[in-house]
C-alpha cells in the first residue's frame, strides 16, 4: 500500500445527528400541528403547511452534507470538516495512548469539529462510541465515529510500529 492511500476511512454527515434529528422532527410536527388546527377552526394555516415541507425538505439535504472526514494514513491523521474548517493533522509519532470509549454520557450531542473544551479537542458527528487519541503533551482527542473496533484497531496497530 501506497503512502498517499488511506488505510482506514470514514465520512459523518450532518444529517444523522441524533439532537438534530429531533430537533427538525418536532419543529415539523409543529408546523403541521398548526396547520391541522387552523384548518379545522377555519382559518387559512398554508403557511405552516408549507414549512413542514420546508424543515423535511431541509432534514433531506442534510443527509447528503459532509461533516467530517475521517482518514488514517500509515503516518498521521487527517480530519477533514465542511467547507470552512481547517484540515487538522495528527501525527501518529506523538500517540501514546489509543482507547474506545463512549462519546458523552448524554445521548444527544451537537455536532462539533475541533471543539478545545475542558482540556480536549473534540470531533463528534453522531452514535455513542469514540475512540480516544492522547498525544505526547497530555492533549487528549475524542473522535467520534461510527466504526469504533476498526478505528481502533488499526490506530493501536499504527502507533505500536514505532518507525
Amino acid at each position: 500500500m501506497s503512502e498517499d492511500q488511506p488505510v482506514f476511512e470514514e465520512k459523518q454527515y450532518l444529517g444523522y445527528n441524533g439532537l438534530s434529528m429531533m430537533r427538525r422532527l418536532l419543529l415539523g410536527l409543529f408546523c403541521f400541528a398548526v396547520y391541522w388546527w387552523k384548518t379545522q377552526n377555519g382559518m387559512n394555516g398554508d403557511l405552516f403547511f408549507w414549512l413542514g415541507i420546508a424543515v423535511i425538505v431541509l432534514s433531506i439535504i442534510l443527509l447528503f452534507v459532509l461533516h467530517i472526514k475521517i482518514s488514517v494514513f500509515r503516518h498521521f491523521i487527517v480530519l477533514d470538516g465542511l467547507w470552512t474548517t481547517r484540515k487538522v493533522k495528527i501525527d501518529l509519532k506523538n500517540i501514546v495512548k489509543v482507547e474506545r470509549t463512549t462519546y458523552s454520557k448524554y445521548h444527544l450531542n451537537n455536532p462539533v469539529f475541533n471543539l478545545h473544551m475542558k482540556g480536549m479537542v473534540r470531533f463528534y458527528t453522531g452514535g455513542n462510541d469514540c475512540i480516544e487519541i492522547t498525544d505526547r503533551d497530555g492533549l487528549p482527542y475524542r473522535i467520534g465515529t461510527q466504526r469504533p473496533g476498526e478505528l481502533e484497531y488499526i490506530l493501536k496497530g499504527l502507533t505500536d510500529k514505532k518507525d
